[in-house]
């Protein structure tokens, strides 16, 4: 019976190791954790700063020089912001298909920074949400 006892926990050890290892493995090879990391490695460093910290990052317009705001998520994300920050404009453009919010927000910044005009001439414009409104999203 000893002999059992301790064969089992080296096999339960074994096991919670393994079990961990999956959960480790799949969690961070989600579909939406995928798109984050395609995301980051997209990103400057200023940017990828500024993500972490507020799930949001600026891009700079390659046509006007406006500066545009992504925030996390795979529509209406995209707000024009003044040099205060403060958003003025609203604008909703998305890629084919469906995505997960990072291949959605990588889309949009390469929109913005490549094809500026043509990014903004298929978009619908909204009025800009209050800062209450972005506070309430879903965290990932």
């Amino acid at each position: 019976m000893i002999a059992v006892f301790r064969l089992r926990a080296p096999a339960r050890a074994r096991l919670h190791a393994l079990r961990e290892l999956y959960r480790r493995f799949f969690g961070e090879n989600t579909p939406e954790a995928r798109g984050r990391r395609l995301l980051s490695e997209w990103l400057s460093e200023e940017q990828r700063a500024q993500f972490a910290q507020h799930r949001h990052f600026d891009v700079i317009g390659c046509d006007s020089g406006k500066r545009y705001r992504i925030h996390y998520g795979t529509a209406a994300n995209v707000h024009e912001i003044d040099d205060a920050g403060n958003a003025t404009m609203g604008w909703c453009f998305v890629p084919s298909g469906f995505l997960v919010p990072g291949d959605v927000m990588l889309a949009q910044k390469i929109a913005l920074e490549t094809d500026e005009k043509g990014a903004l001439a298929l978009a619908n414009r909204f009025p800009p949400a209050t800062h209450s409104e972005h506070f309430y999203r879903r965290p990932f």
